[in-house]
């Protein structure tokens, strides 16, 4: 079947499925008056509506099943298959449509079914998508608030801690850009300094967990504008930091 075919397939399923909602009343009129298997019935051919829409690459219409879908589930209660299509639609606007920040919306709404259901680790997969696009976008306090999170939470479970310090380890980036934005607002003279611009290459150093790097942006400042011992002891912690370090600046 042909793109056009599974369009035209897809609409009357659509088209199906809202006869289905129709006929059955309201929603817990539905449910209650005999009428919630046309419900689930509806919904599983918005789904498949959904499917075809996708494979004709009719976005819009795509998203349109999916919300209809969502909409019954959320009035039966259903939030785990809910946060599902909610996740589906997020990804078709980061892949297909790049609308990032509406991929975010169905991220978040995801993550808030799954707490309600104590689906933490979906949860906190969907949060952690939305941490990653928030820093993309340069909104690095929502960013921090979320890696702080998701990182509180997995601390503690044998099976995730080990994952906590990266979720720490981006919290503290963002902070650090934070800081070094802020200093640049305050004081513009700053942004040529070799001060600034040694922490730039040291950040970009400890986000691509680069030991090599780090030190040779330490050494090249030193040896113009000699590191005393404060300095040099703080920037040896940060570079403690970065996996499979060896722990010196030399």
């Amino acid at each position: 079947m042909d793109n056009s075919g599974k369009e035209k397939e897809a609409i009357q399923l659509m088209a199906d499925a809202d006869k289905k909602v129709k006929s059955s009343g309201s929603f817990l009129g539905g449910m209650f008056g005999g009428g919630h298997h046309k419900v689930e019935e509806a919904c599983e051919m918005y789904c498949r509506a959904a499917n075809m829409f996708k494979m004709a690459k009719n976005w819009s219409e795509a998203i349109k099943c999916l919300n209809a879908a969502i909409d019954i589930y959320t009035d039966m209660g259903r939030f785990t298959i809910a946060a599902k299509h909610h996740i589906s639609i997020a990804e078709i606007y980061e892949s297909e449509l790049v609308d990032i920040e509406k991929a975010i919306a169905h991220y978040e709404q995801a993550a808030d079914y799954y707490k309600g259901e104590e689906s933490n680790s979906s949860a906190n997969k969907c949060l952690l998508k939305v941490g990653a696009y928030c820093a993309q976008l340069e909104q690095y306090q929502k960013a921090i608030e979320i890696y702080e999170q998701v990182g509180a939470n997995t601390m503690d479970n044998p099976l995730l801690k080990y994952s906590a310090k990266e979720y720490f380890f981006k919290a503290a980036l963002c902070h650090f850009i934070i800081a070094v934005e802020k200093y640049e607002e305050m004081f513009p003279a700053f942004s040529d300094s070799r001060e600034c611009k040694l922490l730039k290459k040291l950040l970009e150093a400890h986000e691509e967990q680069n030991s090599e790097a780090f030190t040779e942006a330490v050494k090249e400042f030193d040896s113009i504008s000699r590191l005393d011992q404060w300095h040099t002891t703080l920037l040896l912690r940060i570079k403690k930091t970065i996996q499979g370090d060896e722990g010196d600046l030399k």
